[in-house]
């Protein structure tokens, strides 16, 4: 414990699946989380349960496919804590597995604006701060769905995500501002619950199947949370630009 003492995290998407365990697991390293996503309820209900295990959380009712709300969102924070050290760009959604051919102009659009722009804005108006500072570490979730293996539109979107966080760690990396990407391979979560993914294109789906090994064992969102803690922590103060893939192995093809 300790890991993250001091530190001031938002984290997008954080009251369910991956963001979820990661604003828990940030929170019991020491880490004040501020959650931002769309669901009221939900958030509250993460609030709560944070909060009983003695963890400082607050969270946003935001939308973070618009700016203003990625405004918001930045500027709370900043107004709460005077700092921002720590984003994780997670909230995104799963796009069905529709190939290119049963894919609307509208879900694609609808798509990368969730898995895409979300990073883009949240991580532009984050950075505001964390040049001021000198220092912060931006995580975005991508996946291995970024090599082809899904959907037209989540393949899309995030392998435009790994190319952001390579783009971005570029840019400051004379500097002690940092972005990596966590890319989860199959991981339970609602996005893909049985009931979920029983509107996948299962065709689509089998098809992109005999490209990863799928008989292997599925990665957890406490196995995705830990990989964000590494970026997120001074442990990883000399890493930049990195997509590190959890997966057991999924894609080592």
């Amino acid at each position: 414990m300790g890991r993250l003492d001091g530190k001031i995290a938002i984290v997008t998407g954080g009251n369910s699946g991956i963001g979820k365990a990661v604003a828990k697991l940030f929170c019991k390293e020491g880490a004040k989380v501020v959650i931002a996503a769309r669901r009221h309820e939900e958030n509250e209900k993460t609030v709560e349960e944070i909060s009983a295990l003695g963890g400082e959380i607050s969270s946003v009712d935001a939308d973070v496919t618009i700016p203003e709300d990625c405004h918001k969102v930045v500027d709370y924070t900043v107004d709460k804590y005077g700092r921002i050290d720590v984003l994780v760009n997670n909230a995104g959604i799963a796009d069905k597995h529709r190939p290119i051919n049963e894919c609307t102009e509208d879900w694609y659009d609808h798509v990368v604006k969730e898995d895409q722009y979300s990073v883009y804005y949240m991580s532009k108006y984050a950075l505001v701060f964390m040049e001021k500072q000198k220092k912060g570490s931006i995580v975005n979730i991508s996946s291995i769905g970024s090599q082809g293996v899904a959907g037209i539109s989540y393949s899309a979107a995030k392998a435009a995500v790994n190319s952001m966080t390579k783009n971005i760690a570029i840019y400051y990396s004379a500097t002690e501002i940092r972005c990596n990407a966590v890319a989860p391979g199959p991981t339970p979560t609602p996005l893909n619950a049985p009931e979920a993914a029983a509107t996948f294109n299962q065709e689509f789906a089998a098809l992109c199947g005999k490209h990863i090994d799928i008989s292997l064992p599925e990665a957890s969102v406490d196995d995705q949370a830990y990989a964000c803690l590494y970026f997120a922590s001074d442990e990883s103060k000399a890493v930049t630009g990195q997509i590190l893939y959890v997966d057991h192995g999924t894609t080592m093809y």
